[in-house]
């Protein structure tokens, strides 16, 4: 009987150290998300950034060819 529970006992604790240890792998895990997501939403403004920088540089290819053509 004391054998059982001590095994009892061990097994609880070594359940509660399960848990602790799959909740800070869960908060560690969204913490990554978190950073990703700020990650994609920053790289995505830049490309569009980039985008409109690169139309600027269109339309005035566009209009200084326009102009040497005349």
């Amino acid at each position: 009987m004391m054998s059982q529970n001590r095994k009892e006992q061990k097994d609880r604790a070594r359940s509660e150290n399960d848990y602790q240890i799959n909740l800070k792998a869960e908060l560690e895990i969204r913490l990554l998300h978190e950073k990703l997501d700020h990650v994609i939403v920053h790289q995505n403004k830049r490309m569009l950034d980039i985008q409109e920088l690169q139309l600027d540089y269109l339309e005035e290819l566009s209009k200084s060819n326009e102009k040497s053509k005349q």
